[in-house]
């Protein structure tokens, strides 16, 4: 352990165990990095607005975060980092995702950013965890749903910020096995 943090030798190198990185442009999808690493025991957060991508090298664990914009699009700093991140190589890590939408307003697309960055995960032999049920929400369609779950943790600070506390502890019980 170095400052209380747990390192992990993997091929030959030492990394950190878990980390969140997310993108926000409303400050949304910051609020939910910081509450769900204060819930796994303020594991590091970083916002990839000054983060360089390569960073999630240095750790095995990771928990990805972005909202979805437009007609269910990234965030412009996973844009911004996209053809990095694809380069990226996830073998052997575990990762756990959570995404932010907007069931009212983007219906068609609730979430679908998270589903964009799962469909980059799953090409790598990552171990993904943390899919939650789709009950208690009402969207019409999303990249981020295969068949009757989410790839990862769904919020609606929009018009269900009632019930996201509640879905991040319930979601951190489900990974926290896994994730630290």
């Amino acid at each position: 352990k170095i400052n209380n943090k747990k390192l992990i030798l993997f091929k030959g190198v030492y990394k950190m165990a878990t980390a969140i990185f997310f993108a926000s442009s409303t400050g949304n999808s910051e609020e939910i990095a910081n509450k769900i690493s204060a819930a796994l025991n303020d594991i590091q957060v970083f916002d990839l607005a000054g983060t360089k991508i390569e960073k999630i090298n240095e750790y095995d664990k990771l928990i990805l975060g972005s909202s979805t914009w437009g007609d269910g699009e990234l965030n412009d700093d996973w844009e911004d980092a996209w053809s990095d991140f694809c380069k990226l190589d996830l073998s052997n890590k575990t990762i756990a995702l959570f995404g932010l939408g907007d069931q009212e307003s983007y219906s068609d697309e609730f979430c679908s950013a998270m589903g964009i960055l799962y469909e980059q995960v799953a090409k790598s032999t990552a171990k993904v965890i943390g899919f939650t049920s789709v009950d208690g929400y009402y969207h019409d369609s999303s990249k981020a749903q295969i068949d009757d779950k989410f790839v990862g943790l769904a919020i609606d600070e929009d018009n269900q910020s009632d019930l996201t506390d509640e879905r991040i502890t319930n979601w951190i019980d489900n990974i926290k096995g896994d994730i630290l």
